[in-house]
């Protein structure tokens, strides 16, 4: 009898705290956000820096990549040529030429003097093989997995860190959507190759991102890193104006969400969207449909034949059918799986980085976006959308209402779970 009763209260003990993992954040935005200003009104940008967390910064120099030919051998040569420090964070991590490659650069640092710490997500990191790790720990890399699975934080397993961050003396940073794995490498042009881009910058917004490094250090050691090091003094590199600002579970969560519902408010003539995975919430959703109200043009490119995750595939496509209605644009990519994240807006507001226009990345994982406040910037991700338009399909509203109805069946089972997804 008695081991009955201790079976039964480690259980529902395991269920409540698996429970824990689909709670959302106490302080949520509930509303629709209204339109009272445009992307190029003085008031966005002020909202921005204010809401949002760090101020706008000008003077800097964003430097376009694209896909793993250019990405990769660009984030290496920073490795290669740290005088000071490497900060690195990444969700994936695994094994393979492209791990291999990274894991030796930054070994190479370590062992000449430059201090370098990195944080690699556990879950992310699944297929890492351990010989990585035990290679950069020997050299001398301030390596920790974020997050590992313990009795103690398992109501906290759902809360992973997917920023991507690379900042090297302090003076050179990366951020985008890439991950460190061969499905990276190439130029995007095949299904076994992933089509995605990533942003060198130059410029004071550069602290930005080494701070955001510094919030998951601090959370996973306990020590803050500072000193000219990390943080040196910059000059301005170019003319863009751009800040970086980070959410997560632990604070600040609803920060990218309001990001998000914030711009589309502001939009008045184009939303652009390039997303992973798109799985909003209702509130998104209503406000891509206001900007179709207010005549916003809405183009949305997503996925296609080629995704890693099917089930997100599945919940996204319940989604579309209110914002065909409304007018919005979908479009399917098809050579291979699209993982880029980006937003323009009006032809002079980017948002670029790892979160994704789902709920998990606004409400679960820890985050960090770059928004950069330039119209020639924005006509330039303007012209790679489209070039990457050329290699989609257009969905429309009778290809959404002729889905099968297994289709249906599977978006309502997984509709309770969208938000895990």
């Amino acid at each position: 009898m008695l081991w009955t009763i201790g079976i039964t209260a480690l259980a529902t003990s395991l269920i409540l705290l698996l429970l824990q993992n689909f709670k959302t954040p106490d302080q949520v935005v509930e509303r629709k956000v209204d339109h009272r200003y445009a992307v190029s009104d003085p008031q966005f940008r002020r909202e921005m820096s204010v809401l949002l967390g760090p101020t706008i910064v000008h003077g800097n120099q964003v430097t376009v990549l694209q896909n793993g030919n250019e990405i990769f051998p660009a984030m290496l040569l920073a490795i290669r040529s740290a005088q000071t420090s490497i900060t690195f964070e990444t969700f994936i991590y695994w094994s393979g030429d492209t791990g291999e490659a990274f894991s030796q650069a930054l070994s190479k640092r370590a062992r000449a003097g430059v201090p370098v710490s990195v944080i690699i997500d556990w879950v992310g990191s699944a297929q890492m093989e351990h010989s990585l790790l035990d290679a950069m720990q020997a050299a001398g890399v301030q390596l920790h997995r974020y997050r590992p699975l313990h009795w103690y934080n398992f109501a906290r397993m759902n809360n992973r860190t997917h920023r991507k961050l690379l900042v090297v003396d302090g003076h050179i940073g990366f951020t985008g959507g890439v991950g460190i794995a061969d499905q990276w490498t190439g130029d995007g042009g095949d299904p076994e190759h992933w089509r995605d881009t990533h942003f060198r910058i130059e410029g004071p917004v550069v602290a930005q991102l080494q701070a955001a490094f510094n919030d998951n250090w601090i959370k996973t050691t306990g020590w803050l890193l500072h000193g000219p090091s990390y943080f040196p003094a910059l000059q301005e590199q170019g003319e863009v104006d751009a800040h970086v600002f980070v959410a997560s579970p632990s604070g600040g969560s609803e920060s990218m969400h309001l990001m998000y519902l914030l711009a589309i408010a502001a939009a008045e003539a184009t939303i652009d969207l390039a997303a992973s995975y798109f799985v909003p919430d209702r509130l998104l959703i209503e406000a891509l449909i206001a900007a179709r109200a207010r005549d916003v043009r809405i183009r949305i490119l997503l996925p296609g034949p080629h995704i890693d995750a099917l089930t997100v595939k599945i919940a996204s496509k319940a989604t579309w059918g209110a914002l065909l209605r409304a007018g919005a644009e979908i479009h399917v990519y098809q050579p291979t799986m699209l993982h880029t994240k980006l937003l323009v807006i009006d032809a002079a507001f980017v948002s670029v980085g790892s979160t994704n226009f789902d709920i998990r990345s606004v409400r679960l994982n820890d985050e960090a976006s770059l928004n950069v406040y330039s119209s020639d910037f924005a006509t330039q991700m303007t012209a790679t959308f489209e070039a990457d338009l050329l290699a989609a399909e257009p969905y429309s509203l009778a290809h959404w209402n002729d889905r099968p109805l297994r289709e249906r069946f599977s978006e309502k089972i997984l509709l309770p779970i969208k938000s895990q997804l």
